[in-house]
């Protein structure tokens, strides 16, 4: 038998372990106890149910893979630590920093349909129901149980090191996570960072995204006067803050949703991201919305839209009382608008945009207050890394795997790219239609089956790979770099 013959048994060993934790029940046996957990971040009375996942669940887990531990105070956000692991085989290795969070959004117990509970899994078919299932303990109980078969299959040498940040904030904006990759650099050292988080394109195509679409939160209120006043022995004569701040917010984007502000329009959509999303559909699965062709930037394709480009919602909308209107002309009215922005974006000055934007149109009433920003990134589709990555999950799955520059959410991936300064590989485990954040979360079974495959073929091929792709990059980097010029 040849080298290579035997190597790729031994890949195929690799994730058939790997696919025997869901055919064995173990998988869904974590994913039950890990449920079990109601770590609500956005709950301040589950303090104690952060805490209690990293030290009760997620240590054991990483320890018995042979990594050491430590839980890390949140430099800001005391209610929810971290988690910083690391399984060193050897320094001069490569190394690869991963990651998840165990926090998930407020279970909305009461929301569920009959028969399902968020703190619970509940199996329909091949619906997972319950909290977290799909956003994250799904997705990162998957990449620890990929990453035991790979370990067995190696008889316990990797060929590469692993690190570990783990978080119990994201779902309230990530609080501290720069600052703890900033304090701790020196331990999250990495070459690569790859991780699960987000949905797939579709339930049956894997994909691979590079980065995210940064956000923008802002307060548009327009406050004219003290009090309401009776519409009908005023109106004509009071100026209506609903109306002026509805005029404003119209010249903002055109009649199809198409923004009109230079300031907040991104730079044209590259020839290599057209590319990378040519043969992507959005919307396929059952239960998706059904897009509206003539919304939105002209000229683009929906994925384009949503992918490579920035838009501009309205998320609410409140002038006097909706649920119990009277004859009167309020005296404030209040938009919470969001912009979701792609690389290239002028997203440190949106505010002064919209204000530059409103003053020459005359809306000199509407204030502007930014409440929230997280920055775009994005992984050069053309990095070696990204290439290795498909090929990987192709030689798995016998797919196409779908390259998404960016996700059209957004994740906290510039604390890896920007803080950690890594080439960032997210691999997803969910689908579109998994109800995330809803009522009836679920993951596929059948994903996740496939994605422990894939990603014990991730963590399989790393040790084959690893030193090639960083030696490749080190030498196109410092080719590329400015040499200094000698003075004699």
């Amino acid at each position: 038998m040849t080298a290579s013959l035997l190597t790729e048994n031994r890949r195929a060993d690799a994730i058939e372990r790997a696919r025997q934790a869901y055919d064995s029940g173990r998988l869904l046996d974590d994913l039950t106890r890990r449920i079990g957990f109601r770590t609500e971040s956005q709950n301040p009375s589950q303090a104690d149910a952060l805490h209690a996942y990293l030290a009760d669940e997620i240590a054991p887990t990483l320890a018995r893979l042979g990594f050491t531990y430590r839980i890390a105070a949140n430099p800001t956000a005391e209610r929810a630590p971290f988690l910083i692991a690391e399984r060193i085989e050897d320094p001069s290795l490569p190394t690869v920093l991963t990651y998840g969070h165990g926090d998930v959004v407020r279970g909305y117990d009461e929301q569920w349909r009959a028969g399902l509970a968020p703190w619970r899994v509940t199996v329909e078919g091949d619906r997972w129901y319950g909290r977290g299932s799909a956003d994250n303990k799904g997705q990162h109980s998957i990449n620890f149980a990929a990453l035991g078969a790979v370990l067995d299959a190696r008889g316990g040498r990797l060929g590469y090191n692993v690190k570990v940040i783990f978080e119990m904030g994201e779902e309230i904006g990530s609080p501290g996570l720069n600052e703890i990759c900033t304090l701790e650099s020196t331990a999250l050292a990495a070459d690569v960072f790859i991780a699960s988080d987000g949905p797939r394109v579709s339930g049956e195509r894997p994909t691979v995204f590079l980065g995210s679409r940064g956000g923008v939160n802002f307060d548009l209120t327009v406050d004219l006067r003290e009090g309401a006043h009776h519409s009908g022995n005023w109106g004509g004569v009071l100026r209506n803050p609903a109306i002026v701040l509805a005029h404003a917010i119209a010249s903002l984007v055109d009649t199809r949703g198409a923004i009109v502000v230079d300031g907040l329009r991104p730079p044209p959509v590259s020839d290599a991201v057209r590319r990378a999303l040519a043969d992507i559909e959005l919307g396929g699965d059952a239960n998706a919305p059904e897009i509206d062709p003539e919304w939105g930037e002209p000229g683009l394709t929906p994925t384009e839209r949503v992918i490579a480009w920035n838009t501009l919602e309205v998320l609410a909308f409140k002038a006097g009382n909706p649920d119990a209107p009277v004859n009167a002309i309020p005296p404030v009215a209040r938009a919470t608008c969001q912009l979701r922005f792609v690389v290239g974006t002028d997203s440190a000055h949106i505010a002064e945009h919209l204000a530059a934007h409103f003053a020459r149109h005359g809306f000199t009433e509407v204030q502007v207050c930014v409440t929230r920003t997280a920055a775009a990134t994005r992984l050069d589709p053309e990095d070696p890394w990204v290439d290795w990555a498909l090929r990987s999950i192709a030689n798995t799955t016998d797919k196409k795997p779908a390259l998404l520059p960016n996700l059209g959410g957004t994740v906290p991936n510039d604390v890896f790219a920007d803080t950690l300064g890594l080439p960032t590989l997210w691999i997803p485990h969910s689908y579109p239609a998994c109800s995330q954040h809803a009522p009836n979360e679920h993951l596929l079974g059948s994903v996740a089956r496939e994605a422990l495959g894939v990603m014990a073929g991730i963590w399989w091929d790393l040790g084959e790979d690893a030193r090639r792709i960083v030696e490749a990059r080190t030498a196109s980097s410092e080719a590329s770099a400015p040499h200094a010029s000698v003075i004699e």
